[in-house]
């Protein structure tokens, strides 16, 4: 499919919609907490999702095809994307989403450092450095002012922290191995099948399983392998698939400000001027290190 030249009203609303989307996913996370495990809630999700993905493929006729040298960093991301979700699931279960949004979407700061470290011809510019101060003092705040943000916990914020890592490493991994040769609807696939055993199994280390589920629950886990894993990661596959990295990039702060919004607006967590200053912060340089080089 050819990459668009430049972006259009469609183009901007697709990512913003997206970004909503990845904002209200947590409030999701957070409610079926309640009545699921969260590992076990987060293995029945890739499970579901697999299945759905498979079908998907075969539907569309795309082959599930591994080159031998991909088998071992699939493997890698599998495991990677597992421990992701752990923390994130754990954090949405100890901390709030509001807390959970300004810490788990700096993301892109860690991927920057990391591609800076890894990837060859992926360097920090003075712009992304800056952005990464910001950014890393927004963490910082957030992590040392809990008492003005409603329900917090260091070991939540800590866990968030730890899955803005795993999500960071996942996307190093894509771009710095043989996995780049590999179609994303695969690599998907293979996140979702080697992640759900792994993450099911884990549940039985992390208490019982069930929490007395009522429908809402059941009705959210649907939600998320339906809407989130199955149709929302394909989607943000075929977003990068017709728009420039840096366009989709550069629409990532919106999601830890509508995760905040969404956490006061539907689940009345507190908004302290602590956790907007880190957000502000977040925010501030989530746009400096996705902002595209000047050119000429």
């Amino acid at each position: 499919m050819a990459e668009r030249p430049r972006m259009d009203a469609f183009d901007a609303v697709s990512l913003t919609g997206f970004a909503l989307l990845l904002a209200f996913n947590q409030v999701i996370i957070k409610v079926v907490n309640e009545g699921l495990q969260p590992v076990f809630f987060a293995g029945l999700r890739s499970l579901g999702g697999a299945l759905l993905i498979f079908a998907w493929m075969r539907l569309r006729g795309i082959a599930f095809t591994l080159p031998s040298n991909t088998i071992i960093p699939g493997l890698f991301m599998g495991a990677l994307f597992a421990i992701e979700f752990i923390c994130l699931f754990w954090a949405l279960d100890l901390t709030s989403v509001i807390r959970t949004s300004v810490i788990f979407y700096t993301m892109p700061m860690w991927m920057a450092l990391g591609a800076h470290m890894f990837i060859p011809g992926d360097r920090l510019t003075p712009a992304k450095s800056a952005g990464l101060v910001l950014a890393f003092a927004g963490v910082v705040i957030a992590l040392s002012m809990r008492g003005d943000s409603g329900e917090a916990s260091l070991a939540g914020d800590l866990l968030a922290l730890a899955g803005a890592l795993g999500w960071a490493g996942l996307a190093l991994l894509a771009r710095g191995s043989a996995l780049r040769e590999v179609r994303p609807e695969v690599q998907l696939l293979w996140q979702l099948t080697i992640s759900a055993p792994l993450l099911l199994i884990a549940a039985l280390f992390f208490g019982p399983l069930l929490r007395e589920p009522e429908l809402i629950h059941w009705a959210g886990l649907g939600f998320q392998i339906v809407v989130i894993v199955s149709a929302g990661f394909l989607f943000w596959l075929w977003l990068l698939s017709i728009y420039q990295p840096s366009s989709v990039a550069a629409f990532s702060f919106l999601s830890p400000v509508f995760g905040v919004l969404l956490g006061w607006m539907l689940l009345g967590e507190q908004v302290g001027s602590g956790i907007l200053i880190a957000l502000a912060l977040v925010c501030g340089g989530l746009i400096l290190i996705n902002r595209p080089p000047r050119t000429g």
